[in-house]
């Protein structure tokens, strides 16, 4: 009698999907506004939107060494492509507008505008009283974290706001990224890295000459670019397949309270008793939203 066959191996799959997407997010929420922390630290020594270019470009540096994206462009239909670059040009100015925000405004606060966009995006899929709920509770967690006045910098608020129109763009764009079928994921967000460092040339390549003559401010850009731009947007791109867009963009609202605890371990800005409930509201309404059906349908990219 011929041996018994042995049984057939299945490979296991890979560590970011033995992983759960929120885990990849509260990844993404740690580094979002760490990077930027440092990167306020750095404005003494370069100005804001030569800081936002060195973080474009050294981020797109990375991915094009690590990826090469510009296969996976190669092999690519018209939509796709058209969407990366769209991608690439929103990823220019939200980081300017939001380093000209920051650059006058606690990044609390920043953070706290910044969530106005994606809380639309929220609002217009709730399909249950649970998540209109825990979109209610969202809402008053950000509106104390964001107890300021406009008295403080209106111009700083107009950068804020215009940033936080852009962040929504983004989550829709990255959303729909993470679902083409050529330049998928991380590839096509390494060609919109690419993308964005030349669209944010013009504006940012002036300010951003004395880096080149000082090793040290130079250095802290590129780690500013590493963990601003590679490490949280990989996990954003992670999460986003596996994460419907609606529930990503409430959870958005971890991300002024992230913003709040790094600034007091970074930049001590310490919060007033409001933003501390706004903290406390905001970790309720993540735990309180439950997700809908997940999307797994690709776009088609031709």
């Amino acid at each position: 009698m011929p041996p018994p066959r042995a049984p057939r191996q299945t490979a296991a799959p890979p560590l970011s999907a033995r992983v759960r997407p929120e885990l990849h997010f509260v990844g993404s929420a740690i580094f979002h506004y760490l990077g930027p922390a440092f990167a306020v630290l750095l404005f003494a020594r370069i100005e804001p939107l030569g800081v936002a270019w060195l973080r474009i470009l050294s981020a797109g540096l990375v991915f094009a060494v690590w990826r090469r994206p510009w296969r996976a462009w190669a092999s690519a239909g018209p939509v796709e492509r058209r969407t990366v670059v769209a991608w690439g040009g929103l990823l220019a100015l939200m980081n300017a507008s939001f380093y000209l925000a920051i650059d006058r405004l606690p990044l609390g606060t920043v953070a706290a505008v910044e969530f106005a966009g994606p809380i639309l995006i929220a609002a217009i899929a709730v399909r249950s009283l649970r998540n209109l709920a825990a979109l209610v509770v969202a809402v008053a967690g950000v509106a104390f974290l964001a107890e300021v006045s406009l008295s403080g910098s209106p111009l700083g608020f107009a950068f804020a706001i215009v940033n936080m129109a852009l962040f929504a763009g983004y989550i829709v764009l990255a959303h729909r990224v993470s679902r083409h079928r050529h330049l998928v994921g991380i590839d096509g967000l390494a060609m919109a890295m690419l993308i964005a460092a030349v669209f944010a040339l013009p504006f940012g390549v002036i300010d951003a000459a004395p880096a080149f003559t000082d090793p040290l401010a130079l250095g802290a850009a590129i780690g500013v670019g590493v963990t601003s731009s590679v490490i949280p947007y990989v996990f954003d791109q992670l999460a986003m397949r596996r994460i419907a867009r609606a529930t990503y963009a409430l959870m958005v609202a971890l991300l002024p309270a992230t913003a709040t605890v790094i600034g007091v371990l970074v930049l001590t800005q310490v919060p007033t008793p409001a933003e501390v409930l706004g903290v406390a509201l905001v970790i309720v309404a993540v735990a309180l939203h439950r997700d809908g059906a997940p999307e797994t349908d690709f776009e088609k990219g031709n």
